[in-house]
């Protein structure tokens, strides 16, 4: 096993219960499931990044640019 560190979280008792209850139902235990999501959310986050980083460069439109241009165009 890597090493792991150890951490106290505190959950709202509705919400521990459902991980139990989850952990029991797929077999896994409960630090399992709390890893999982949240290596899920950083890959989202990162994810994100990228995307932001990709379109850097793109120009910015006003908004009342694009309201214009909507109801120019009978989309609004």
């Amino acid at each position: 096993m890597s090493k792991v560190k150890r951490a106290t979280v505190y959950f709202d008792p509705a919400l521990h219960r459902a991980l139990r209850v989850k952990a029991a139902e797929t077999d896994q235990s409960l630090s399992d499931l709390v890893n999982s999501a949240v290596r899920a959310t950083l890959a989202e986050d990162a994810a994100d990044l990228a995307a932001f980083a990709a379109r850097a460069k793109e120009p910015t439109l006003a908004f009342e640019q694009v309201l214009k241009d909507l109801k120019r165009g009978g989309k609004l």
